[in-house]
Order: C-alpha cells, then structure tokens, then sequence
C-alpha cells in the first residue's frame, strides 16, 4: 500500500491527531502566555541585608536643670533691686534688699542677737594666747591650794614651843640672873581651823576652774557647745536675712517682680532663677513602649518654635512608676539636650524621637508585604513565575520595613509586595513600637 492510499484509508485518525496537537499547541501557549501575564503584574523588591533603626515617639516639654522661685521672707518697703530680666547671676549674689527701718521688730532685734551670738563663738574659738594663760592661771591656783592645805594641816598637829626665859637664882655669891631653857605647848583654836578650811575649799574650787579652763582650751572647745553657738548665730543670721533674696545658685534671672518703693508681705512672689546650662526635656511614655526605652539612647528633638531646625538628646532618666491619666498608663522618661540653643527655652513643647534599636545588615522585608495567614506571618515571593507563601518572624520595625529575626527567606528572594487576595488580612510589623521611621 503506497503512502497516498495510507493516508487516505486513515485520514479521520490523522485528522484527528491533528486536531489534538493544534489544541494541545493553543493552550499550552495560551497558559504559558497567562502565567507570564501574571507575573508581570506582580511587584516584587529582593530581600536584601540593611540598617533598622526603630524609635519611639512621644511629645514633651523643655524645663531648666535647676529652676526656682524666690519669695519675701518677711514683710517691708523694697529699698533696693539689683537685677532684672536676662541677668546672669552667681549663687550668694543678693538681688533684692528691705529697707532697714521698714521691717518687722523680730528682724530689727535679730541684728544684736546676731552681735552677741557671735561673740560667745568667738569666745568658744579662743587662741593660743588664752591657752598659755590658763596653763599661768593653773599653775598659781596649785600654788595657792598647796599652801593652804599646807597650813591646815599645820593646825591638825599640836605646835610646841621652846624658849629662854631669865631668872633670878640665889648663889653662895648672892642673888644672880641665870638663863633657863622653858618649853611652851600652842593649841590652834577652833574658829581659827574654821577659817583655815574656808582658805583650802576656796583654793581647791579656783585649782578646779583653773583646770577645767585649761582642759577645755588644750583639747579644744566642747563640740556640742560650738554646734549650740553656731545654731544660735545661724538663727541670728536667718532672721536677718529675711529682709534680702539671694541667689541660690548661678543661673538667669527669668522672672524679676520687686521694683523700688514698692510694700511686700511675707509669700510674695519676687525672682525666678533658672540655670539654663543644661537644658532637659520631660517626656512621657506610654507602658506600651516604655519597656524598649533604656538610659542612654540618642533622641532627635523638633520644636513647632523652633521649624525647620532638629535638636539632639540623650535619655538619662526612666521613671520606675506609672501615671495614669484618662485610662492611659504613661512613664515619666527625662531626656537632656546636647546641642541646645538660645532660641530653645523653658516650657517649650517638643517632639522627641527615641532611637530604642539600631540594627546594622539586618534582613528586611517591607511591612506591605507581610500578610497573616493561619494565625502565621508570611510573605509572598515569586517563584518560576508563582506566588511561594514562606514563613518568618519578625523583631524590631520601623515605618517601613521589618527585621526577619528567623523563618525560610533567603537574601535575593523576589518578594511579591502586592500579593494575592488568598493571604488574608495585611500584617502590621512586630506589634510593639509606634511610630518608627527606617
């Protein structure tokens, strides 16, 4: 059979075949030209290695390191100002000062308190000069008790006498004067002992003071007696300085009231000082974050006041304990400016930026591609031209980007930034921190 009539005696079946292979052709093309349709229409960024910084966002006030506010102690007529607004002051200086004949009978009479309080400190703080006095003053006080002991005790023994006396004696040769050795006995009466006593008690009571007052300026004055005395002129003082305000440390004059002539009264507001220095910024945290924020992490402050300008800062104090405020639990966090400027001031309201994590080649993946499926985070990533669901774990984000802590992706995996509707609701980033940037 030659090869015409083969093929005209199976013609249906080579029809047929025909038929399949072109078919088979038109939708194979057909769902390979799809598949690349479909890919196409998939946007994908490679999971690649980078630096995440995740921070913590809050809003804050500026306050001075030190800040205080001076009132009159004591009521009277302002007889002299001597600072203003913007003055620089050192701590000790006085910037305001009471007439002296205005003011209260107590703080008149403190000035003589004062007088008297300080000389009985003085006399506590004696010099060597007092000192080789009392060792004179103890050496003759010896000397006269040891001579009046000396005498009473004389008088405890009975005092015997011998003397000559002259006599008249008959002799073969006549009457003759002849001397005779005659021995008297003395006894001291009583009243002359009594006064004897009274010599010794008085001699022994001044050798007592004497070496008290010498004890007392060899080892120094008592030191409850010099703390009394100087609790006396400090109270002295105290009194009398009610009718000045002083400057308790160096700073800035901010707020001056006094002007004068004018009459105070005790509580008046006068001066406020505030050391600007160093300037803080007390921020508050909510528990949500507050956990990630530590002492020492770097802050980037913005003032409304201040636009277009970006401070730094660093944290140096974490409150230990909340606040709750309207239902919302938030920490007492302190944060200190480095670079501050003159056109930063107390009381200005700032928002601060906590960097709370740093990573350096960190494998990242964008937020918009995390989905949850199954209670799971995964990501899409386009393989042979198909959508490969791969799970992972996240650790720190930021704005736009998180941190794979574990999981299936590798570095260079395309991954489907808008993947298919099958992967459920969008997952956000580690669930943590707000309000982070990249």
């Amino acid at each position: 059979m030659n090869l015409f009539a083969y093929l005209k005696q199976h013609r249906k079946v080579i029809l047929a075949a025909m038929l399949v292979i072109v078919a088979g052709g038109i939708f194979l093309f057909t769902r390979l030209n799809a598949s690349a349709q479909e890919a196409s229409v998939y946007e994908t960024e490679p999971a690649a290695l980078g630096e995440l910084t995740a921070i913590v966002g809050a809003s804050g006030t500026v306050r001075a390191n030190q800040s205080v506010s001076l009132v009159w102690k004591t009521s009277g007529t302002v007889a002299q100002v001597n600072y203003q607004v913007r003055d620089q002051v050192k701590a000790g200086d006085v910037l305001a000062i009471l007439d002296a004949t205005s003011l209260p009978q107590s703080v008149i009479l403190a000035q003589a308190d004062l007088v008297s309080a300080k000389k009985a400190l003085e006399d506590l703080l004696s010099s060597d000069t007092d000192l080789a006095q009392a060792a004179i003053n103890l050496r003759q006080a010896q000397e006269d008790y040891d001579d009046a002991r000396e005498y009473r005790q004389s008088l405890n023994e009975r005092v015997t006498y011998e003397i000559v006396k002259i006599v008249v004696q008959q002799t073969p040769l006549g009457p003759r004067k002849i001397p005779r050795i005659t021995t008297v006995k003395y006894y001291p009466d009583e009243d002359e002992k009594a006064v004897a006593d009274e010599k010794l008690a008085l001699a022994k009571a001044k050798l007592e003071d004497a070496q008290r007052t010498y004890d007392r300026l060899k080892d120094g004055p008592n030191p409850d007696d010099v703390a009394a005395a100087q609790a006396r002129v400090n109270a002295a003082q105290a009194a009398l300085d009610q009718a000045k305000i002083v400057a308790p440390f160096d700073g800035v004059i901010t707020e001056a009231k006094p002007q004068v002539g004018d009459i105070v009264s005790a509580g008046q507001s006068a001066f406020r000082v505030d050391d600007l220095t160093r300037l803080l910024l007390e921020v508050e945290v909510s528990e949500v974050d507050i956990n990630q924020v530590a002492v020492g992490q770097p802050a980037t402050v913005t003032f409304d006041a201040v636009p277009g300008k970006t401070y730094h800062g660093r944290v140096t104090e974490v409150g230990a304990v909340g606040t709750t405020t309207n239902g919302a639990v938030n920490f007492s966090v302190t944060v200190t400016l480095t670079d501050a400027d003159e056109q930063v001031r107390p009381g200005m309201t700032a928002a601060i930026e906590i960097e709370v994590v740093h990573l350096t080649d960190a494998l990242l993946v964008p937020n918009r591609a995390v989905r949850v499926v199954n209670g799971e985070r995964v990501v899409y990533v386009l393989r042979e031209n198909q959508p490969v669901a791969v799970k992972i774990q996240l650790g720190a984000s930021s704005d736009s980007y998180s941190q794979v802590s574990s999981g299936d992706l590798k570095v260079g995996d395309l991954i489907i930034l808008n993947p298919p509707a099958v992967s459920l609701q969008p997952g956000p980033g580690n669930g943590g921190m707000r309000m982070f940037r990249p």
